[in-house]
């Protein structure tokens, strides 16, 4: 804290008067109340543990990696979990790039004290071959802007790509069944780590001579505060870690009221942080629809025997073509039907009035002699003859039609024999 005061600024009396005046009656600078945590902002990356936390001004990156490596004596059948913190200077100009300083190694500690310690991950499952081979979990925190209370925005980015880290399936091949096979995403799904439960650290500030307690304390806050005080906590109110860094003393009763304070604060935040973990996998966002139809694609590559089928809705536009389509024809389907039907009674009308009519003009003209049924005598219509043998013969047009068509057929075979159509001549011409 003094080399960043010494690098960067130094507050004047009035300022920090200012603050603990304000505190007093219960307001802070950025008008939260004394418990009050500020804006929390949990965001997901394209990758599988990858992680990026704002909580105010401050902005930490966490990203989660695995290796394979030997295990420890003491400790053959359990993986390992590390955490390296990186202050850039872009987040503030005290922090040097290189080496980390006594901040840096102090944030990696308060971390990795509330998860390795309180068990939080499950080291048994990251076991491939005890003695051998187990998975090594690393955690990388990358402070991109210093807006205060560093630990608590870091812990959270950790838990956030613990959450959502998979680490590849491994089996045992080989001649002696002990040969490590690494499978790929592309052949078989990875594996979430084993989460028992959610470490929450939350950090508190002493200001004044009163000792006021302050929770999420800003840079400002930092600046003039007494002492700090790091409780992590879980859901289930289990005290995994307490951190105090050096300053003014605190009492028992305080300490116990701070505990306290922290669970409460605990369960708030572990339900913000599986919400935004299900919000960002399963809500019908850009971003996530983008991740499921990548994994989607993976599984497809997964099963190369099947076929991919498409199995993606159609939109609205597609479907409004269709549906337009579909009545169009329908329309012009039922068009056709009324007017062949209205067509066909009208001639089945006029074929009736007809068929009258020639009725009537052959009895009139009937004597009773065969010659008045010949089409060429004076006494019978040739027209309305027609038209009664088309409106009685109409049922059978094709039967006829077929059978003169074989008739022909027949007549032209006979009278066109092959052996006269292709002659050939004969071996001795």
């Amino acid at each position: 804290m003094e080399q960043r005061l010494a690098n960067t600024w130094q507050m004047t009396v009035n300022e920090k008067k200012f603050i603990e005046t304000a505190l007093l009656s219960d307001l802070r600078v950025d008008g939260r109340r004394p418990l009050d945590y500020r804006r929390l902002i949990i965001k997901f990356g394209r990758e599988d543990g990858l992680s990026e936390v704002q909580l105010g001004h401050t902005h930490v990156m966490g990203y989660v990696t695995s290796q394979l490596v030997q295990p420890y004596r003491d400790r053959p059948n359990e993986g390992t979990l590390a955490i390296f913190t990186e202050f850039s200077p872009m987040a503030d100009p005290s922090f040097e790039a290189g080496r980390p300083g006594e901040s840096a190694v102090e944030l990696g500690r308060i971390i990795d004290r509330g998860l390795r310690e309180s068990r939080a991950v499950d080291t048994e499952s990251l076991c491939v071959v005890a003695g051998k081979f187990v998975w090594a979990i690393r955690i990388d925190l990358h402070i991109l802007d210093n807006g205060g209370n560093l630990v608590d925005a870091a812990n959270i980015a950790a838990l956030a790509a613990l959450s959502t880290f998979r680490r590849p399936e491994c089996s045992l091949g080989g001649e002696d069944g002990q040969e490590v096979i690494v499978h790929p995403p592309e052949t078989r799904e990875p594996l979430p780590l084993i989460i028992h439960h959610l470490p929450i650290a939350v950090t508190f500030a002493f200001l004044g001579k009163e000792n006021i307690v302050v929770v999420d304390p800003t840079h400002y806050e930092e600046a003039v505060m007494g002492g700090r005080m790091t409780a992590t906590v879980n859901t289930n109110g289990d005290v995994c870690a307490i951190q105090k860094a050096g300053g003014v003393g605190v009492m028992h009763s305080v300490i116990m009221q701070c505990l306290r304070i922290a669970s409460v604060k605990a369960a708030d935040m572990t339900t913000k942080i599986k919400n935004a973990h299900l919000t960002y996998r399963y809500a019908h966002s850009p971003q996530v629809e983008s991740y499921k139809t990548e994994r989607s694609q993976r599984m497809i590559k997964r099963h190369t025997s099947t076929a991919a089928v498409d199995v993606s809705e159609p939109s609205h536009k597609e479907i409004n073509v269709v549906l337009r389509h579909h009545i169009e024809r329908s329309t012009i389907r039922s068009g056709e039907l009324v007017a062949s039907s209205s067509n066909a009674m009208e001639i089945e009308t006029q074929l009736s009035e007809q068929d009258e009519k020639q009725r009537d003009g052959g009895a009139r003209t009937f004597i009773g002699g065969p010659s008045n049924w010949d089409p060429l005598s004076k006494g019978v219509d040739s027209d309305a003859l027609k038209a009664s043998l088309a409106s009685r013969g109409a049922v059978r047009a094709n039967t006829k039609l077929e059978e003169s068509k074989i008739e022909n057929l027949d007549v032209f075979e006979q009278s066109h024999p092959l052996a006269d159509v292709n002659p050939v001549p004969p071996l001795h011409e």
